[in-house]
C-alpha cells in the first residue's frame, strides 16, 4: 500500500511510537517500586512505597491502551501480526496487571491477609515487566510473515535474546523505581534507595550494552544503518549521550540530589528507545512489513487523526494535572508538602 498524503502513515508511525515510549516511562516507574517491594520489610515503608505511586499508577496505563487502540485503527495488519506472535507474553503481562490493580484497591483494606496483596502487588509488577521485556525482544529479532499472516509457531518469542530483554527492561524499570522513591520520600527509605540506585545504574548500563552490541547480529540491515559510513558519524551522539548520562548520573547520586537521579534515568530511557527506533524504522513488523504495508487506508487515517490530536493533549493535561496535585514527599500516612 503506498503511503498516505503528507506521509500520514509516518505521522501515525510517531503518535503511537510516543504512546508506548510515555507507557514505558510512566508506568515503568511503578512497576518498579512493585518489583523493590520485597526489599523493603517494614510496614511504613511498604505504605509509602504503594502511597507514592497510588494516585497516579491506572493513570499511567492510559497510554498503553492508547498505543494498542491505535495499532489497531492504524495498522491493523501489524495488530493482526503481532498479537498471535506474542499471544502468550502478552496474555501474561495483562493478568499480572490484574493481580497487581487489584492488590493496590484491598491492600490497604486487608488485616490478616495483607500479605498476599502484597505479594500480588510484588509479584505482578515483576511479571507484568519481565513479559513486556520479552515480547519487547521477540519483535526486535523478527516476525515471521506469510501471506500477510503470522507465519511462526506459538514459542518463536521464546528465545536467549528476548529472555536477556525481558530480564534487562525489568531492571531498567527497577532502576526507574528506584529514582522515583529517591524523588519521593525520605528518610532511611530514601537512603536505602540511593544504596540501590547505583548497583542497580551498572546492571542497567550492562544489558543496554549487551542489547546495543547483539542487536546489528540479528539483522544485516541493523548492522548496516548503525556501522555504515557516514551513518557511523550521524549516529554517533547516541551512545555519546548515554555515556554522559551515564555520568551525570553517577555524580547526582554522589551528591544526593533529590530529583536528578529520576530525570537522567528517564533519559536513558528515551536514549535506548530512540537508539531502537533507528534500528527499526521503518519496519511495523520486522524484518519484513514496512509501516506503509501494514497501514489502513488513508481515508480512515485521516478520520482517525482528528480524535487522536483532541485526544491526547487531553491525556497529557490530566497526566500533568495529578503529578501536580500529588507532587511533594509521600510516607506512610499519605503525601505531605
Amino acid at each position: 500500500m503506498s503511503a498516505a498524503p503528507f506521509d500520514l502513515v509516518a505521522v501515525w508511525a510517531v503518535i503511537i511510537a510516543f504512546g508506548v515510549l510515555m507507557y514505558v516511562v510512566l508506568d515503568g516507574f511503578d512497576l518498579g517500586v512493585g518489583m523493590l517491594f520485597p526489599l523493603f520489610k517494614e510496614r511504613g515503608d511498604r505504605d509509602a512505597m504503594m502511597n507514592s505511586v497510588a494516585p497516579v499508577w491506572d493513570g499511567n496505563e492510559t497510554w498503553l491502551v492508547l498505543g494498542g487502540v491505535g495499532l489497531f485503527a492504524a495498522f491493523p495488519l501489524a495488530y493482526a501480526v503481532i498479537l498471535p506472535a506474542l499471544y502468550l507474553p502478552l496474555v501474561l503481562m495483562l493478568i499480572a496487571l490484574v493481580f497487581r490493580g487489584v492488590a493496590f484497591e484491598f491492600r490497604f483494606k486487608s488485616r490478616h491477609r495483607r500479605w498476599l496483596w502484597d505479594a500480588a502487588f510484588a509479584g505482578g509488577s515483576t511479571v507484568a515487566a519481565l513479559t513486556q521485556g520479552v515480547a519487547l525482544g521477540a519483535f526486535i529479532q523478527g516476525i515471521k510473515v506469510a501471506d500477510r499472516a503470522f507465519a511462526g509457531g506459538p514459542f518463536d518469542w521464546l528465545t536467549p535474546f528476548s529472555l536477556m530483554t525481558g530480564v534487562g527492561l525489568a531492571a531498567g524499570y527497577a532502576m526507574l523505581g528506584c529514582g522515583w522513591l529517591i524523588m519521593k520520600t525520605e528518610g532511611p527509605l530514601q537512603q536505602r534507595c540511593f544504596a540501590l540506585m547505583a548497583p542497580l545504574g551498572l546492571v542497567v548500563l550492562g544489558f543496554v550494552a549487551a542489547v546495543s552490541l547483539w542487536t546489528p547480529f540479528l539483522s544485516p540491515a541493523i548492522a548496516d544503518r548503525w556501522f555504515s559510513w557516514p551513518n557511523l558519524a550521524y549516529l554517533s551522539p547516541v551512545p555519546l549521550l548515554v555515556a554522559i548520562v551515564a555520568l551525570a548520573l553517577w555524580r547526582a547520586l554522589r551528591r544526593r540530589r533529590q530529583a536528578l537521579p529520576f530525570v537522567l534515568t528517564l533519559c536513558l530511557f528515551v536514549l535506548s528507545y530512540l537508539g531502537l527506533g533507528i534500528s527499526l524504522w521503518p519496519h511495523a513488523i520486522p524484518p519484513s512489513v514496512t509501516i506503509w504495508q501494514a497501514a489502513s487506508s488513508p481515508e480512515a487515517q485521516r478520520f482517525l487523526i482528528v480524535g487522536v490530536l483532541v485526544l491526547i493533549p487531553v491525556i497529557l493535561g490530566y497526566t500533568g494535572y495529578a503529578y501536580w496535585v500529588f507532587r511533594g514527599k509521600v510516607t506512610g500516612a499519605g503525601y505531605h508538602s
